[in-house]
């Protein structure tokens, strides 16, 4: 392969390892995903070596965690706070559908505000509702670090193996 077209691949695939990472600040955008993917699609058009594959074993294991942490992270910390597990759920759809129609903010606005309006009608006592909104914005602030962390070694997992 010329030497272009590798550092066009790639930068390509840094840059969209990079948008996965700063994405991770919208709470619905699947940023470890795009990392995966992008390293997915390094591999598939690179080549996978023996020491790729075993680098790409290690990112899908790092995306698993992340995407599991994330949801523990955000639904048990509003949980504690009172919030019940159909609520969170409804704002977890809500949150989806949000992004899916009114991009990049519409789930940010609309998983928070449905968790808040299920426990308002769920026990009727506004300062509840706001308790279990507070500890979803804490879960939400706790599983951006977490991911963001997680994020940042698998970009430097994947450089170790593009640039080897």
């Amino acid at each position: 392969m010329p030497t272009w077209i590798a550092a066009s691949i790639f930068w390509i695939t840094l840059i969209i390892m990079i948008v996965g990472l700063f994405g991770l600040i919208v709470p619905i955008f699947p940023g470890i995903t795009v990392i995966w993917l992008a390293a997915l699609g390094y591999g598939v058009v690179t080549g996978f070596t023996p020491l790729g594959w075993g680098l790409m074993a290690v990112i899908t294991v790092l995306l698993i965690l992340g995407v599991t942490i994330d949801n523990i992270l955000m639904g048990a910390r509003a949980h504690k706070e009172g919030a019940a597990w159909s609520s969170l759920g409804l704002g977890m759809l809500a949150g989806i559908l949000g992004t899916l129609l009114f991009p990049p903010v519409g789930g940010f606005i609309a998983a928070p505000l449905v968790v808040l309006l299920m426990e308002y009608l769920r026990q009727r006592d506004i300062s509840k509702a706001l308790a279990s909104l507070r500890g979803l914005a804490v879960g939400w602030g706790l599983s951006f670090v977490v991911r963001f962390f997680i994020g940042l070694i698998m970009i430097g997992v994947w450089l170790i193996w593009a640039l080897n």
